[in-house]
């Protein structure tokens, strides 16, 4: 038992086996960026001496206070920067390999955009630097728009967005490429709580199919909620490496959750335990759910009151296309327009005729009625018929009477 548990103890602290070269997509060796001055003196050592590596399927994350150096590595990985020294591999190829780059997608910290193209003229310009065909760039835009929420907003241009809507229709230009390694750099600053939901479900969906996403971000439980490994920056160089099990785990504390007790139960159980462990040691509280969770239920639960809006809409699902089913709504519009052009669907679309109304009226009755009103009737001359001479004799004196003209 105590062999057991030493074994337990030591294997977090184990490195992890190392990743087969194919699935390495990022790697950098010793990598320093020094900015200098008009002179070239050095001024600041942005990065100094950082070594990792990203590998396929991954959510790496990036962490560190202002000025850490974090986004001074996402521009070197880029090729936006010269490295001062070091190396740096995207896809086994250097960061300005024109072909590595067309798998990258990218969402800046500020997001810069045309200000006076609305949104599907946004989607369509970045689509056509890929090459995209068409048909297929209008088919991502639209399945973009309505993941992001700015389906009912796509004719606004982008200069009228508040900040979370240009974070969401930038999140949509760095995804318009179906991109294999995914850079973000702080993406859910200026999201409502439902949009940075969202935004953590596609980062996961995306590493669901195989993609990878580095995400560069200050606010901790979104990393805590997506990321499957870490760095820690501080000066420029990382401070701590490694999963979140293995940085956050507290070997030397145990929680035990159960169902509550009642109180004769709880005496019973406490009684035990302190006979081991001292009383200041144990701790009895509560749990309870994040406000995320909370916040998200209660909007849930409102949603049936749900206002239409002109801004960012949310509880969309990702873009088919980043889902790996592109072509099912089009199959399935297919089959609804098969249905409709069916003779049996067109017989169902026609109104049923009413049936005519009971008749109540005796027409026996009725026949022998208009018999006797006939016969008693007198009979009638037809009338003589006018000449078309005198006919035409009457029209001229009625007209020369509205003339005023007198005959």
């Amino acid at each position: 038992m105590i062999a057991t548990e030493e074994l337990m103890v030591k294997t977090p602290s184990l490195p992890p086996p190392p990743a087969p070269q194919q699935d390495i997509v990022v790697a950098v060796r010793g990598l320093t960026k020094i900015f200098k001055d008009f002179w070239g003196r050095p001024k600041a050592r942005a990065v100094d001496q950082v070594d990792f590596e990203v590998r396929r399927g991954e959510v790496f994350g990036l962490l560190g206070p202002n000025g850490s150096g974090k986004s001074t590595t996402v521009k070197l990985l880029l090729g936006l920067l010269y490295p001062t020294k070091g190396h740096i591999e995207v896809f086994h190829h250097s960061p300005r390999h024109v072909a590595t780059k067309s798998r990258i997608g990218y969402l800046p910290e500020e997001s810069y955009l045309y200000r006076y193209l609305d949104s599907d003229e946004t989607l369509d310009f970045f689509g056509n630097l890929f090459s995209l065909p068409g048909n297929e760039r209008r088919q991502r835009a639209e399945q973009l728009l309505e993941m992001v929420g700015l389906d009912k907003a796509r004719r606004r241009l982008v200069g009228e967005f508040s900040k979370g809507m240009q974070r969401r229709i930038g999140l949509a230009q760095a995804l318009i490429n179906d991109p294999d390694l995914v850079i973000l750099d702080e993406p859910t600053a200026g999201l409502d709580p439902i949009g940075c939901r969202e935004v953590k479900d596609l980062i996961l969906a995306l590493a669901r199919r195989g993609k990878t996403v580095i995400l560069s971000s200050h606010l901790l439980a979104d990393v805590e909620d997506v990321c499957d490994r870490v760095v820690i920056y501080y000066g420029g160089k990382i401070q701590a490496m490694g999963t979140l099990k293995e940085l956050l785990a507290q070997p030397d504390t145990m929680r035990i959750t159960t169902p509550l007790l009642p109180r004769a139960t709880l005496e019973r159980v406490l009684e035990t335990i302190r006979k081991d462990v001292a009383r200041e040691g144990v701790r009895i509280d509560t749990p309870t759910q994040n406000l995320e969770n909370y916040f998200l239920g209660v909007v849930q639960k409102a949603k049936q009151s749900e206002a239409e809006t002109s801004g960012a809409t949310s509880g969309h699902r990702v873009a088919a296309y980043l889902r790996g089913d592109a072509d099912t709504p089009a199959v399935q519009t297919e089959k609804i327009l098969e249905r409709l052009t069916l003779p049996s669907a067109l017989a169902s679309l026609v109104p049923a005729a009413e049936p005519k109304p009971q008749e109540t009226v005796d027409q026996e009755k009725l026949a022998a009625l208009t018999k006797a009103q006939d016969s008693e009737r007198p009979a009638s001359s037809s009338p003589d018929k006018a000449t078309p001479a005198a006919d035409l004799e009457k029209v001229n004196e009625k007209l020369a009477s509205l003339l005023g003209k007198t005959k």
